[in-house]
Formats: C-alpha cells, sequence, structure tokens
C-alpha cells in the first residue's frame, strides 16, 4: 500500500465511523458490559468452582444468562468445568498456560 491508498482508506474508515456513530456507541457499550460480567463471573469462581446457579446468585443474573458468558469464557479457555456436583457443572478458572 502506497501513501495514497493508505489516506483514502484511512479517510473511508473515517466517514464509515461517522455514519455509523451510534451503532459504534452501542457496540462498545455492549462490549463494556460483557467484559464487566466476565470480570464478576471470575472474581466469584477465582477461590472455589462454583456452579451456574450459584454465579448466577453471586453476580445477580438469571441462570440462562450466565450460562451464555460461561460458554463464551469456556471457549476462549478462561474458564474450565471442574467435575459435577449434583446435576450441575462445577465451574473454575482455567490454568494459566506457560
Amino acid at each position: 500500500m502506497n501513501k495514497e491508498d493508505t489516506r483514502a482508506r484511512s479517510e473511508m474508515l473515517k466517514n464509515l465511523r461517522i455514519q455509523h456513530k451510534d451503532s459504534v456507541q452501542r457496540t462498545q457499550t455492549l462490549l463494556k458490559e460483557h467484559k464487566r460480567i466476565h470480570r464478576e463471573i471470575c472474581r466469584t469462581i477465582r477461590d472455589t468452582p462454583k456452579t451456574a446457579p450459584e454465579i448466577a446468585a453471586a453476580v445477580e443474573m438469571p441462570t440462562d444468562q450466565v450460562l451464555w458468558h460461561l460458554t463464551a469464557l469456556k471457549k476462549y479457555d478462561v474458564v474450565a468445568e471442574q467435575g459435577m456436583c449434583g446435576e450441575y457443572i462445577l465451574y473454575t478458572r482455567a490454568k494459566e498456560k506457560a
């Protein structure tokens, strides 16, 4: 890419951000909220494994929403399953990779 292409691309992206200002703002707000929830979930299971209903009670969220977030965190190896407690899976923080 030469300088002209870089400038043209930069200008195009700037215009897109202006045109889609509202959707960009909504997306950023949603991402911040998800990060906050993920921090709360991780803080809850930091010391002892917990089930989804226990995590939901601790973070004051519906269990189905907590399960959605746990699934995302599990996908990215942030949390891991650690056995069962009755009918429920126990979730804990995943081990740090060296």
